[in-house]
């Protein structure tokens, strides 16, 4: 053989793709729906998306300057965590508290358990249930501004202007809402999670550019609309297939199945890890809506799997090469013996 043998420390399996191009793609995906939530709720909730991206980085930089650490504001995560944060922000809340979020979700989230790769949950939905429970009432008040779109919809054949209940506070009592307000997004909600199409072709977009795999958002939705589905049809709702089309365009599910389920550092990454990891977070999700009091479940569903991830891929981590095969080579020698 002309070739030598290589031996080289691991990795063994490289990519040409950076951290930087994956946290990027991730927000091109992004884009539509924060476009869309400006036009929705006006030029706060666009004021809202700067300022909470620009308190992120800003933080990360000044921790580690502070720390004589690497700056790593140019790989776009912590760019990325601030998007995300100010998308799951109610429109016209005010400017300081995303901020405060914002420094909560890079310093005690993110860079205190070793920066990027080392926190064990998604820092903007830790720092979003931050926030709910030191600013309930604010984080809680979906009151809608005066947006460019007509926020109107239609809840029990009445057409009125929505103040400050979502969609699901109404799927809650078991009313229906307009299906096509909710999947085109003129609803209300937070910044972020009102269009479900555009989510969607977001979430597309990533799977389309091999950034995620489709089983984790699959395997969610899927199952918590068969549980939907099932519970609409036992409690006698009308048109059950519609309640459960309702439930899976409203509120936060489709932002956290796409963008934050799918988080590299705090999801498995064997495929029957992730499996079993997606199909315990639509059972949480569906928990939490339709038995829980709150209307919604997203973030809680999700931040509990993050910390249940290293139990699962510990029981469902793949054997080493030859370990079968050694066990059936030492039962036959004694079943022989």
């Amino acid at each position: 053989m002309s070739e030598k043998y290589q031996v080289s420390v691991s990795p063994h399996v490289r990519d040409k793709i950076t951290t930087q191009k994956l946290m990027l793609l991730v927000i091109i995906a992004l884009l539509p729906a924060c476009i869309f939530g400006v036009f929705n709720f006006g030029l706060h909730a666009l004021l809202i998306l700067v300022i909470t991206v620009a308190a992120a980085v800003a933080t990360e930089f000044v921790y580690q300057k502070l720390m004589r650490k690497k700056v790593t504001i140019g790989d776009f995560s912590a760019a990325l965590t601030g998007l995300l944060l100010a998308m799951n922000m109610p429109p016209q809340i005010e400017w300081w508290i995303p901020v405060i979020g914002a420094v909560f979700a890079i310093i005690v989230i993110k860079q205190l358990y070793g920066g990027l790769g080392q926190n064990f949950m998604n820092p903007a939905l830790g720092a979003r249930c931050f926030l709910l429970i030191a600013f309930s009432g604010q984080m809680t008040n979906y009151a809608c501004g005066n947006g460019f779109i007509n926020t109107v919809t239609t809840v029990a054949n009445t057409t009125d202007a929505l103040s400050g209940a979502t969609p699901l506070a109404y799927l809650k009592l078991g009313e229906h809402f307009d299906l096509s307000s909710l999947f085109v997004g003129n609803v209300g909600g937070v910044i972020g999670e009102t269009s479900a199409i555009c989510l969607l072709a977001g979430g597309i977009f990533l799977v389309a550019m091999k950034v995620i795999e489709i089983r984790i958002p699959a395997v969610y939705l899927g199952s918590f609309a068969v549980l939907c589905l099932i519970t609409a049809a036992i409690r006698g709702y009308d048109n059950p297939f519609v309640f459960m089309l309702e439930e899976l365009c409203a509120g936060g599910i489709m932002l956290g199945a796409w963008f934050m389920a799918t988080d590299y550092v705090t999801s498995p990454v064997t495929p029957k890890a992730q499996y079993i990891y997606a199909l315990l977070l639509g059972l949480l999700t569906w928990v939490f809506r339709m038995i829980g009091k709150s209307s919604e479940g997203v973030s809680y569903a999700i931040i509990f799997m993050n910390c249940v991830v290293p139990l699962i891929e510990n029981y469902t981590k793949p054997l080493a090469f030859g370990i079968k095969k050694e066990k059936k080579v030492r039962g036959k020698e004694e079943a022989q013996s």
